[in-house]
C-alpha cells in the first residue's frame, strides 16, 4: 500500500526523492541481473487493499475496462459507480525466475524503503530519510545510490539458492 504521508513537507520531500529512487532501483536491479543466474521481467499490476474481495476486484476491473471505450455519458455513469468502490493503485513488479523458482518484488515498496526511514506496510505515518537530501534541498545522489545499492543487494542476497 502507498505510504501514509501526513504533512506537506513530507509530501514535497517524497516527490523530490521518488523518481530518482525508482531510477536508481531499476538500474541497480539491472546490474544485479547482469551478474545473477536469475532472469527478470517487469509487470504492471493493480494493487488492492488487503480486505478487497475477489468479487469487488472483478467488478472494478470490468468497469475500468468498460471506461476505455465508453462515450462521455457512459463514462460519467461508470465514474459514479466506481466512486462507491475501492480503487486499486498502480503497482510495478519485478518477476524473477531461475529454473523452477519464481520470486516477485514490488518495486514501489522497494522505493519506499529507499525514501523513508524504517518503512513498513502498516498504517503508521512515514518519515523521509532526510540524509538523502543535501543542504541545498536537492537529492544527495551519492547517498541515494549507496542506500539503493544496499537494499537491492539485500533483495538478491535473500533469493533462494
Amino acid at each position: 500500500m502507498p505510504p501514509k504521508i501526513t504533512n506537506s513537507v513530507t509530501w514535497q520531500q517524497a516527490e523530490l526523492l521518488m523518481q530518482p529512487a525508482f531510477i536508481r532501483v531499476v538500474d541497480n536491479i539491472r546490474k544485479q541481473l547482469d551478474e545473477s543466474a536469475w532472469k527478470g521481467t517487469y509487470q504492471d499490476v493493480l494493487v488492492w487493499a488487503a480486505d478487497t474481495s475477489d468479487e469487488t476486484k472483478a467488478i472494478v476491473t470490468q468497469l475500468l475496462q468498460e471506461m476505455e471505450g465508453a462515450t462521455p455519458e457512459q463514462s460519467d455513469l461508470i465514474r459514479q459507480s466506481l466512486a462507491n468502490l475501492p480503487t486499486p493503485h498502480p503497482g510495478y513488479h519485478l518477476c524473477l525466475q531461475r529454473q523452477d523458482r519464481q520470486v516477485t518484488v514490488d518495486l514501489w515498496e522497494l522505493c519506499y524503503k529507499v525514501c523513508f526511514i524504517d518503512y513498513s506496510t502498516g498504517d503508521e505515518a512515514v518519515k523521509i530519510d532526510t540524509d538523502l537530501i543535501d543542504e541545498t534541498g536537492d537529492v544527495d545522489w551519492l547517498r541515494l545510490e549507496a542506500k539503493t545499492k544496499e537494499l537491492v543487494g539485500q533483495v538478491f542476497a535473500s533469493l533462494p539458492e
